[in-house]
């Protein structure tokens, strides 16, 4: 979307400029709350250590059932830290298409509005009065 050529169309262009940036961060707002329910999971030692860990990477909840206290401390600590990964990457992976689907979704946003835009206005206009255009 390049800046428009004539200024009778300016405020076309900045009525899209607007849509396209409301919808942006409606994207971007849909996808902070889709991360905040991600949940990912993991187990280890043939199921008896459950991990969850939510979108953001923090650890939502880890089950140990008490048959796996039989395991070595070497063993067990190994075994817990696996389910911890496998449920953190679970998680990452869902968040990073989340933020994938919206990164597609927001596009190129429009080139901000900066001083070069309205130099370039009150310049077109000084020559239009200079030129008796106005």
């Amino acid at each position: 979307m390049s800046w428009p050529s004539d200024p009778s169309e300016d405020t076309h262009y900045l009525d899209q400029v607007v849509e396209r940036t409301q919808a942006a961060v409606r994207d971007l707002r849909r996808a902070e709350r889709l991360i905040a329910e991600v949940e990912g999971a993991g187990e280890a030692a043939q199921g008896m250590i459950r991990a969850r860990a939510g979108g953001h990477g923090a650890m939502r909840g880890l089950h140990i059932d008490p048959r796996a206290l039989r395991l070595d401390p070497r063993t067990l600590g190994a075994e817990v830290t696996k389910a911890i990964q496998q449920a953190q990457e679970a998680a990452t992976e869902r968040t990073e298409e989340i933020v994938a689907e919206a990164t597609a979704r927001v596009g190129v946003l429009p080139e901000p509005l900066d001083e070069t835009f309205v130099r370039h206005r009150v310049e077109s206009a000084a020559r239009d009065l200079y030129s008796g255009g106005l």
